[in-house]
């Protein structure tokens, strides 16, 4: 559970104050349980963190992606081996006359693509023959957007994704499932995208009992039997460890790093919803992002901050970003992610709307009840909780979201994912589209390949080490696998509004997921379900 999505509304205390009080009093006393928290059971640990800058710290971080990027002035190649001579040959699919930009090379030219069995076999610029054709005049081709902060597969929703270019719809925000049943669960949607996500230590908690009481131990339940949990999931391929302490006030600092431990052995991030948005004393902001730095710091693991500009950052994102930044030329693995919108949202009933107006700073006027045109009354506010209807808050700024996207180690996660009933933020079926629309085209914010990256080679990095199926994807090079998205920059555009949430996307002409083109001229192909999960793995 989140600011988004979620199948079930949890009833949790309101004593967030004194989960606060946890987190600034765990931060002196952590390292002294670190060493019994990385005692727990021996597993079969992952490569080494990754060594690329975006993921361990920089000390060059201010640097633009093009000027990271060693610019290729020729195609890339990821695989050798799997490049095909073109004379003579028939491809599965072949792509002609695009602007091709592959972000982690920098690469970006007019080229034609030909792809087989699911694999980019060749980029170049020889008269290619294919058993079919897609023609990119003056259209970027793209690696396939990576969602990494989405929710489970829904068999609605994933649609609107595609039309926004997304090709990986990754739940680093929690899976809401065990791993085994989060697995056959998205299988049986038949997705028409790729799928994955982290272990949730809230559904671990709720498994356990643990969430009777979020403020106080449960009997016969303890911190190893959560990480043996998140363990269990690890090994059966989730990316990354989810916690949420702001929706669950009792979580401790301690439990934070256990996870974190467990984390760093397994090579994989521990994704963060911090311990508080709340803008009335921003001091309680800095002390949930130094939270989140500690973890890293003291767990040795990778550690990615979740929408940033609704969770540490709002009201205050360039010192969110200093703090960030410090802890990066440290050498510590953090980044984080946003959505370029200025209202955030969630269930009514949970703690985050609890005294909301001294909280935020905000009015009943400022909320709106997503899938409505109307804001809230004062006196409707009480049905709605009850209710827990999702509910937009308009409590941030646009330089809160300009300048989030300027950290060039950001990423963009839409954080929801669109329901048949269309309670839902908007950016469940525009966040990219409004990226490239808005804070490339019309505001100059990012360069196209800037954004592009925060959309494509930085999520896969971030994952890459532990996943295998990562590491094929998030760029557009010989031997990677093609999930490829082609759209028009002068037009592409989001259209889905508060209001009404469940508009397409404009601009996203063509899409390939695994070779099979799920998207054509404008229009979705539902015949075509070739999303397959990834995965964390094991060897």
């Amino acid at each position: 559970m989140s600011e988004e999505e979620t199948n079930e509304q949890p009833v949790l205390p309101s004593e967030a104050s004194l989960g606060r009080r946890r987190m600034l009093l765990g931060l002196g006393f952590g390292a002294a349980n670190l060493a019994l928290l990385r005692r727990l059971g021996t597993r079969n640990p992952t490569p080494a963190a990754p060594t690329n800058q975006l993921v361990t710290g920089s000390t060059t971080s201010t640097t633009s992606t093009t000027s990271l990027a060693s610019l290729a002035t020729s195609p890339p190649i990821l695989n050798a081996a799997s490049m095909v001579d073109p004379v003579n040959h028939v491809f599965d699919t072949v792509i002609t006359a695009g602007r091709v930009i592959d972000p982690a090379s920098g690469f970006d030219a007019l080229v034609d693509i030909g792809i087989d069995q699911g694999i980019i076999t060749y980029l170049g610029n020889e008269t290619l023959t294919g058993r079919d054709t897609l023609d990119a005049r003056n259209l970027v081709v793209s690696p396939g957007f990576i969602d990494l902060l989405s929710y489970p597969p829904n068999g609605y929703g994933e649609w609107f994704k595609i039309a926004d270019g997304v090709t990986s719809n990754l739940c680093l925000h929690g899976i809401d499932d065990p791993m085994v049943d989060f697995l056959e669960k998205a299988a049986a949607q038949d997705p028409p995208l790729n799928y994955g996500g982290a272990t949730d230590q809230y559904e671990h908690r709720k498994i356990t009992g643990a969430n009777i009481d979020y403020l106080r131990d449960v009997d016969d339940v303890s911190l190893q039997d959560l990480t043996n949990r998140a363990a269990l999931d690890l090994e059966a391929g989730a990316l990354g460890i989810h916690e949420q302490p702001e929706y669950v006030p009792g979580v401790t600092f301690e439990e934070m790093l256990g996870h974190g431990a467990v984390a760093a052995q397994y090579g994989v991030p521990l994704c963060l919803h911090i311990r508080t948005g709340e803008t009335s004393d921003p001091d309680l902001q800095k002390a949930a992002v130094t939270e989140a730095i500690e973890v890293a710091r003291q767990a040795g693991c990778a550690v990615h901050i979740e929408h940033l500009n609704s969770t540490g950052g709002t009201g205050r994102m360039a010192e969110a970003i200093a703090q960030i930044e410090a802890a990066r030329l440290e050498g510590l693995a953090i980044t984080a992610c946003t959505y370029p919108y200025t209202f955030w949202a969630t269930y009514a009933g949970t703690p985050r709307f609890d005294n909301f107006q001294d909280k935020f700073g905000i009015t009943y006027n400022d909320l709106q009840v997503a899938g409505t045109s109307k804001r809230v009354t004062e006196s409707e506010w009480p049905s709605i909780r009850q209710q827990g209807l999702l509910t937009a808050a308009f409590a941030m700024s646009e330089q809160d979201i300009t300048t989030a996207l300027k950290a060039p180690w950001m990423m963009i996660g839409s954080d929801a994912i669109l329901g048949p009933l269309h309670n839902n933020h908007p950016r469940s079926a525009g966040c990219f589209s409004r990226i490239l629309g808005v804070y490339v085209r019309e505001q100059s914010v990012l360069s196209l390949i800037d954004a592009l990256a925060r959309m494509t080679i930085y999520p896969a990095q971030l994952l890459e080490t532990a996943s295998p199926d990562l590491a094929q994807r998030g760029r557009l090079q010989g031997g990677a696998i093609a999930d490829i998205t082609i759209f028009d920059p002068t037009t592409i555009i989001d259209n889905a509004d508060l209001e009404d949430p469940g508009q397409e996307s404009t601009g996203v002409h063509h899409v390939i997921v695994n070779g099979q083109i799920v998207r054509r001229n404008q229009k979705n192909d539902k015949t075509k379900r070739p999303g397959v999960p990834l995965l964390r793995s094991n060897s």
